[in-house]
């Protein structure tokens, strides 16, 4: 072989050994909160996004702006793209029950966070509902000593808070000496908000003085009852209140002795992102089989019950 002919092969070899690897693309996760306006939503949807981003994956971040239309079209959009994989905080698997679908049909796996089971997804990551409902409802009797009056305020849109209120009543319904003197209902509206404050403000003024007990179906609610509460001059322990969720506002309103609020069932929601960002990895990127994480249709973490005897644990740092 002539010299040149010898340096062109060596050379070849030497630029071949030299070249990167080609890159791979990222692996792309789609995140999906119901309504980012919800406290929650957006606590699970943003944990869900931060730790896939740490992952090093590329990530899409939707608000469906509790909008079902919407949620739809951002469904039906997202599987023209075809993600690695798609996690819904929140979201409505009877009412977007084709689209849930369809995204199996085209090969995108679909884990949810507090949504309700669907046989479309891996499972929902949840906590017990019924185990919550009862926590709440409990602690409420208790602080009344199982006697007396009070008020609720509800939402029966979500699974999760219908259940919630389903216990509450299965509580009552053992619980004779205490009876339900009014009732307020949210609609499922973007400003859900001032239905609250609409709604509960009437009620709290017609039933002044005869209620000793206040049930709340999620924090969200609690914020506007206990600034109406507040206005109208009640005092912490004038009323034993409780809700639902957990958060840094909820503990600095359980803590604050100018707030109303007493009490949660602090749900996990940061955690609950996070799993699913982990379990997206070992399941879609990995390929581990799902049943080695759950059995059946939910993956439950725990909720805890937070009042001013615990509350300076939760608020710590």
């Amino acid at each position: 072989m002539r010299r040149r002919e010898l340096f062109g092969t060596a050379a070849a070899a030497a630029s071949l050994v030299a070249a990167p690897a080609l890159a791979q693309p990222k692996f792309e996760l789609a995140v999906i909160g119901f309504q980012m306006s919800s406290e929650t939503h957006a606590r699970a949807a943003n944990a869900a996004a931060a730790a896939a981003r740490a992952k090093g994956w590329a990530v899409t971040l939707l608000n469906s702006e509790g909008s079902l239309p919407r949620h739809a079209e951002q469904f039906e959009a997202l599987i023209q793209r075809k993600p690695g994989a798609i996690i819904v905080c929140m979201g409505k698997p009877t009412e977007a029950d084709a689209q849930f679908e369809a995204a199996k049909k085209a090969g995108i796996p679909v884990l949810t966070i507090m949504s309700g089971s669907s046989p479309h997804t891996l499972f929902d990551i949840a906590v017990n509902e019924y185990q919550v409902g009862a926590q709440a409802a409990l602690w409420l009797l208790g602080r009344m000593n199982y006697r007396g009056s009070l008020l609720t305020q509800r939402f029966d849109g979500n699974a999760g808070t219908r259940i919630r209120g389903k216990m509450l009543d299965a509580v009552l319904s053992e619980n004779q000496a205490i009876s339900v003197v009014g009732s307020h209902s949210m609609a499922r509206t973007a400003s859900w908000q001032d239905d609250v404050r609409a709604g509960m403000q009437a009620l709290l003024l017609r039933n002044r003085g005869k209620f000793q007990g206040l049930w709340v179906s999620f924090d969200g609610q609690a914020y506007v009852i206990d600034d109406l509460l507040q206005a109208q001059g009640v005092k912490k322990g004038d009323l034993f209140i409780v809700s639902i969720d957990g958060g840094k506002e909820t503990y600095r309103r359980i803590a604050d002795p100018e707030s109303t609020l007493m009490a949660t069932v602090a749900i996990p929601f940061e955690e609950m992102g996070e799993r699913a960002a982990a379990v997206v990895e070992s399941v879609v990127v990995k390929g581990q089989p799902p049943s080695g994480i759950a059995t059946g249709p939910y993956l439950f973490l725990d909720a805890s019950l937070v009042d001013q005897n615990n509350v300076q644990r939760f608020l710590s740092p």
